[in-house]
C-alpha cells in the first residue's frame, strides 16, 4: 500500500506492486505512466524490470509478486513471460482485469506457463484507495502539484 501511496501522491492512479524472492524484496514498482510519459510505466512492470535487473534474469521462477490491483492484460502477459511463480492482488478490476474479472490472462492453460494466482488480498482497503482517488479526481481536487493527464476528447 505505500507504494501505492507513493504513486498517488505523484498524481498516478494509486497502485504498487513488490517481487518477493526467498523472502526478500527484489523489486517495486508504482504507477508512472503520466511521470514517465510511457504507456508501460504500469506498477507491475516497474516492479519486474527491477527484479530481473537485480537478479539477473528475466525469468523469475521462484517469485511472487504482490499488487494492489488485479492485472491488465499487459501486464499479466509480462508475468506469463517472466514465469512467475505466483501472483496476488488486492482490489478486482471489473473493466481491465486479467486475472479472471474480465480476461483469464493468467489462468489460460494455452500458455506455456501458468502462475498461481490469489485475488482479493487486503481487497476493501485497496478499492477504497482507488476509489478515493478517483472521486477526487471526478471532484476536481487532485494530488497537490501532481501532473495532469492529457484528457481525450469525446467523440461525436
Amino acid at each position: 500500500m505505500s507504494l501505492a501511496n507513493q504513486a498517488e501522491r505523484e498524481g498516478e492512479v494509486p497502485v504498487g506492486a513488490v517481487v518477493v524472492c526467498a523472502g526478500e524484496a527484489v523489486g517495486e514498482g508504482w504507477n508512472r505512466t503520466i511521470t514517465l510519459s510511457d504507456p508501460a510505466g504500469h506498477a507491475e512492470i516497474i516492479a519486474l524490470r527491477e527484479a530481473g535487473r537485480r537478479l539477473g534474469n528475466y525469468r523469475l521462477p521462484e517469485c511472487t509478486l504482490y499488487v494492489t490491483l488485479e492485472p491488465c492484460c499487459m501486464c499479466a502477459g509480462a508475468m506469463v513471460h517472466a514465469r512467475l511463480e505466483r501472483v496476488v492482488f488486492g482490489a478486482h478490476d471489473p473493466k481491465t482485469g486479467a486475472a479472471g474479472s474480465v480476461f483469464g490472462v493468467l489462468g489460460d492453460s494455452r500458455h506455456n506457463h501458468v502462475p498461481l494466482v490469489s485475488g482479493g488480498c487486503m481487497a476493501a482497503e485497496c478499492a477504497q484507495q482507488l476509489k478515493q482517488f478517483f472521486r477526487q479526481k471526478r471532484d476536481g481536487k487532485g494530488a497537490e502539484g501532481a501532473p495532469s493527464p492529457v484528457t481525450r476528447a469525446k467523440q461525436p
